[in-house]
């Protein structure tokens, strides 16, 4: 009996603590990247409800719209309890792809590509809410290794299309419209799963936490591997149905692993070892403590209350220290969130622009379609490595040395420039290659130090916004690198090409540009653009080098 009881205060502890918060918020994010599931169910759109290139571009707009309403999820998560917010993700998922997925299987009337594109941007809304309350728990529990922490959590959602396409290919091999189904079901069970577990804990702190994160990492690693070895093997050999499920079932046993190193990390914080554990760890409450100030402290946490407790909506101007709790607005208009917005614009902006044009790259460089597209894969995969990698690398030069993460932004920002210039000159040998693979660790790595870097700075108060406020910079990056720069400049080299051949431009629909020029003019210059955010990341590490010189957590040791 006394046995039967153990197991169970064990379980329970299992439950309740924040390794298994961080299991759980790993398979939420698993589901939360629904973005980069479109590229590979928008062609069943198109072949099944007839919608011709303009209705297209249509429901693509509405689905990018759903990236301008995260900051929503953030005021949302602001106030509102983690399973509420998990449950509104779960609601937006399900009822978003299930639409979807009813009118690609002709069960309700033909919708208007209005009508599709609503559908497409309700489930693609969920992410503001999943994705960003997982985030900011995880980082208010691990508030110590907090680039660890997001590095591991963007990983996963990178990994998102991957698995959920192996899930798919798993049960629906012959039905490409499977997947939309798989999108709405599989990450709703994820969010609803892990409803009640996604919340703040007072936990113990581990010295070694760092290297249980390490082990994190080592299996996701296994996983994204995995993933590669699939990915390739399905593009150059004939797969099974049978090879799709023991596929898909690896893929739920790789999830599920981490499982174990939860139960063996609890077993040592658990009162098998609890001589030991009074020996190393030092206690400290993640979540927010009403405490009773000393007699002697009290004058000065009198005085100190008011920047830390203001509203996010008074005193815009009279800003607390970096590292203080700001407000919304505070931090806003703050100029090291106008340095975080202009590292932004030239990184993400630069390298997402060069990753949506990497397959019309191969095409203008008559690269083969099977090869493109392998390479495509490849880059979610390195991209996935970047996020990780960057987290652990800033977090380690931040514990030892006191390096400000954005000298880590700095080099990566170096690198893709690197990438890009290699782009604008493919005819250099392996040049297409290379820069594939740089571009897809830097894009990657940029994401975890950004958002540290707020959290650090801003504090955790108004975190949910402000992340979702940082992440608007993309979509508006894309839109002036892509939108207004480079598509212009390939339709002009695309004309050339059409009257160098002797032909009437006007007379040619969707002119194609084919030849190493195609994207030198606008890859040089997107590689300058990106050399310039190394230079402003660079000045921003020189801006903030006290601050991290100093006791980043201190509010968080008691």
């Amino acid at each position: 009996m006394g046995g039967e009881n153990g197991c169970f205060r064990f379980g329970a502890r299992l439950v309740r603590g924040r390794w298994f918060m961080l299991f759980g918020a790993m398979l939420i994010m698993c589901g939360s990247g629904q973005t980069y599931i479109y590229s590979s169910y928008s062609k069943v759109l198109q072949t099944t409800l007839g919608y011709d290139e303009e209705e297209m571009n249509l429901i693509t707009f509405y689905r990018d719209f759903a990236a301008y309403v995260a900051i929503f999820g953030g005021l949302v998560c602001e106030v509102a309890p983690p399973w509420v917010v998990l449950l509104i993700g779960a609601i937006f998922n399900f009822v978003g792809f299930i639409m979807t997925w009813v009118a690609v299987m002709h069960k309700i009337p033909r919708p208007a590509a209005w009508e599709t594109g609503l559908y497409v941007a309700i489930g693609t809304t969920s992410p503001n809410f999943s994705n960003t309350i997982a985030l900011v728990i995880c980082v208010k529990n691990f508030p110590e290794s907090r680039g660890v922490v997001l590095g591991l959590m963007k990983g996963m959602v990178g990994l998102t299309a991957a698995i959920v396409t192996q899930i798919y290919l798993g049960i629906f091999p012959n039905d490409p419209r499977g997947l939309i189904l798989v999108t709405a079901v599989f990450p709703t069970l994820f969010y609803l799963a892990f409803m009640f577990t996604i919340r703040t804990v007072e936990a113990e702190r581990q010295p070694n936490e760092l290297r249980v994160f390490l082990k994190f990492f080592y299996l996701t690693i296994v996983l994204a591997l995995f993933l590669m070895v699939v990915n390739l093997l399905e593009k150059y050999i004939d797969v099974t149905k049978n090879d799709h499920v023991i596929s898909a079932a690896f893929v739920f046993i790789l999830l599920l692993l981490p499982l174990s190193l939860v139960i063996k990390e609890e077993a040592v914080l658990s009162g098998l070892e609890t001589h030991d554990r009074l020996n190393y760890r030092t206690r400290y409450e993640v979540s927010a403590i009403d405490e009773k100030p000393q007699a002697s402290a009290a004058p000065q946490q009198e005085h100190q209350k008011p920047s830390s407790s203001v509203s996010c909506f008074a005193n815009i101007f009279k800003k607390p220290e970096r590292g203080e709790d700001h407000s919304i607005l505070q931090a806003m208009f703050s100029v090291d969130m106008l340095y975080i917005f202009f590292i932004t614009l030239c990184g993400y902006g630069t390298g997402l622009t060069a990753y949506d044009h990497f397959g019309r790259l191969g095409q203008a460089l008559a690269k083969k379609e099977r090869l493109v597209s392998s390479i495509v894969s490849l880059v979610s995969i390195w991209n996935y490595y970047g996020r990780v990698y960057s987290g652990f690398l800033s977090e380690l030069l931040l514990l030892k040395w006191k390096v400000p993460r954005s000298i880590v932004s700095t080099i990566m920002l170096i690198l893709q420039s690197i990438g890009l210039l290699l782009f604008a000159y493919p005819e250099i040998p392996g040049a297409y290659y290379v820069a594939s693979v740089t571009l897809g660790f830097t894009l990657g790595a940029q994401v975890p130090i950004n958002l540290a870097i707020i959290s650090e700075l801003f504090g955790l108060k108004y975190y949910a916004t402000l992340l979702n406020f940082a992440q608007l910079y993309s979509p508006l990056a894309l839109y002036l690198m892509n939108t207004k720069f480079t598509r212009v400049i390939y339709a002009k080299e695309a004309i050339k090409d059409v009257i160098a051949q002797g032909k009437d431009p006007a007379l040619v629909k969707d002119p194609v540009c084919e030849g190493s020029h195609c994207f030198r003019l606008s890859f040089s210059i997107l590689a300058l653009i990106s050399f310039i955010g190394a230079l402003i990341s660079l000045k921003f590490a020189s801006r903030t080098r006290e601050f991290y010189r100093g006791d980043l957590y201190k509010k968080k040791k008691v």
